[in-house]
């Protein structure tokens, strides 16, 4: 039950992002779309060294010297896996005209949606892999850790899903399909974490390369997308309190409930 509820959670928080498209006007200021890009930006930073980095450092122990090299391995593959992903899928950012990926004829409606699933993928795989930790009763990653980062994550899918509904509305869906393709933004956080979960199993040898892997794609979410996007243009400096307030509270969730 505690792990169902776990899994969900981040879901729920693009689920209610992505309602506020039947209380709210506008599309939202740039001004506030920086600070809360800047925000999600610090919770992922955060959750990627605390939640995932240092455990898979922990759980290296027995290696020595050479403890780092799960974590170094899993995080480079993370950000070529996120590369590749980046260079296949077809997706629009917010900020651009232009589509990257594989040329489609896809809605730009569409694109929008994918690129927003493209950065849920490393946080579903995230949730999953420690909560799989946890189902093996790993004394590096807790109950409570795990639930960090699940709210953590839920706190900043939370303004995706307003940054992906309310776009949408403004271009003429109605806001029932406004809030439908905002909701399913954040779909592939559940179903990657419940995959993750059923083959844990056969991934307790590998358990320091995952929780490293899913790090590595979050940072590269986080330096080629959020990051950018956050600092683009003018007051760029909202942006990086976003960062300092998000960063400050995962940091906070992750050794407060550890």
């Amino acid at each position: 039950m505690h792990i169902t509820l776990g899994i969900i959670i981040p879901f729920i928080g693009t689920t209610l992002g992505a309602f506020s498209v039947f209380f709210l006007r506008d599309q939202l200021s740039s001004l506030v779309q920086k600070g809360l890009l800047g925000f999600a930006s610090g919770v992922m930073v955060a959750a990627a060294v605390w939640s995932l980095l240092i455990p898979s450092i922990d759980m290296s122990e027995y290696l020595g010297k050479f403890s780092f090299v799960p974590a170094a391995t899993g995080f480079m593959l993370g950000i070529l896996f996120l590369l590749l992903m980046d260079r296949i899928i077809p997706h629009l950012h917010l900020s651009s005209d232009e589509p990257e990926g594989i040329k489609t004829s896809l809605k730009k409606s569409t694109m929008l949606v994918l690129a927003v699933t493209l950065h849920n993928i490393p946080e579903g795989m995230a949730v999953g892999v420690v909560f799989a930790g946890v189902m093996m009763n790993s004394s590096d990653i807790s109950m409570a850790g795990a639930f960090a980062l699940s709210v953590g994550i839920a706190i900043q899918n939370f303004p995706e899903g307003a940054i992906i509904s309310l776009p949408l509305k403004s271009e003429g869906k109605s806001k029932t399909k406004a809030f439908v393709y905002g909701t399913l933004s954040g779909i592939v956080e559940p179903i990657g974490a419940v995959i993750t979960i059923l083959l844990t199993n056969y991934i307790v040898p590998f358990l320091p390369y995952l929780l490293s892997f899913a790090a590595g794609a979050m940072i590269y979410v986080v330096v080629e997308e959020l990051i950018p996007e956050a600092s683009e243009g003018e007051h760029s400096n909202i942006g990086t309190i976003g960062f300092a307030i998000g960063f400050l509270i995962m940091m906070i969730l992750d050794v407060a409930l550890s």
